[in-house]
């Protein structure tokens, strides 16, 4: 098999090679091309990416990253359902928030935060495949949205209110089957499939292209690499299985509960027919298995 063109996963590549210093580059370019503006990674920082269970190798893995101007970008990328993580995003940043201030410390000091998404399966419902969430603060009588003053502007040096918040993003890459033409489309069409078209141009691909070659791995980091994407195969159909089980039981009960209510309905119908007619209370009941006060209140 020729490997020369094939480009290592981005969440192997993330617990294996993004975190040398030399390959910051990459990182960059991603961010760089989601938030907009350029970013340079000043260093790592300790996250939950230092677990090692046998599971956590395959479910997900996750990066902390201070940038040049010290703001906070968590990554993470989650193999595995989660019905809860909306909830986990926010426990994410606002420990960061807590975890990165010294007691005593003007709250000024409270860092920014950025956290990025990269979710491999059908989180909320929703037909983009890239959403940002931010935090503002809106009249509920005039419907302007609070300002910071010029003091504020000049002391924090940002402009508006929502860049003092954590901001969330969230890339649902599985969603993705077109073809990209944008930087940012490019940089999900890689993270959806594991592959760089020689047209793309976004910033940090390039550097992938170079450095995340499969045929750079020894035979046991591609062996290693190999049992990751079989995981990732087994955790896939997992999830699909319970889907369609889900679906298939939800169908079924939902079978049974209309006839369920079928059947009632037409004892009910049969009882009033029967009460007209001027048949005892009793024999209705009897013949129809309702009870006598159902039937006097028809």
């Amino acid at each position: 098999m020729n490997n020369n063109n094939q480009i290592i996963r981005f969440d192997w590549a993330m617990k294996r090679l993004l975190r040398n210093k030399a390959n910051f580059s990459v990182l960059e370019g991603l961010l760089t091309t989601l938030l907009g503006e350029k970013i340079f990674i000043q260093k790592l920082l300790e996250s939950e990416s230092n677990q090692e269970d046998e599971f956590d190798k395959y479910n997900r893995v996750d990066m902390l990253a201070e940038n040049s101007k010290g703001e906070l970008v968590l990554i993470e990328v989650q193999n595995n359902n989660e019905y809860a993580y909306f909830q986990r995003m926010l426990f994410g940043t606002s420990k960061l928030v807590t975890e990165y201030i010294n007691r005593g410390e003007s709250y000024d000091k409270v860092r920014k935060v950025y956290s990025v998404n990269i979710v491999y399966f059908s989180l909320g419902h929703g037909t983009d495949f890239v959403y940002h969430g931010k935090t503002e603060f809106r009249g509920i009588h005039q419907g302007d949205i609070l300002e910071l003053t010029p003091f504020q502007k000049q002391t924090f040096k940002v402009d508006t209110v929502s860049q003092l918040y954590p901001e969330y993003y969230i890339l649902k890459v599985n969603g993705f089957n077109q073809v990209a033409k944008s930087p940012l489309e490019e940089w999900i069409y890689y993270l959806n499939t594991g592959e760089i078209p020689s047209s793309a141009t976004a910033p940090g691909l390039e550097e992938a292209r170079e450095r995340l070659k499969l045929d750079s791995m020894t035979k046991d980091e591609l062996a290693a690499y190999y049992r990751h994407l079989d995981n990732i195969v087994i955790l896939r159909d997992n999830i699909y299985t319970e889907r369609e089980e889900g679906r298939a039981e939800g169908l079924e009960e939902g079978l049974n509960k209309g006839k369920e209510e079928g059947a009632r309905e037409a004892n009910l119908n049969n009882a009033r027919n029967l009460k007209k007619l001027g048949v005892a209370i009793e024999i209705i009941s009897q013949a129809t298995g309702l009870s006598k006060e159902e039937i006097e209140k028809l």
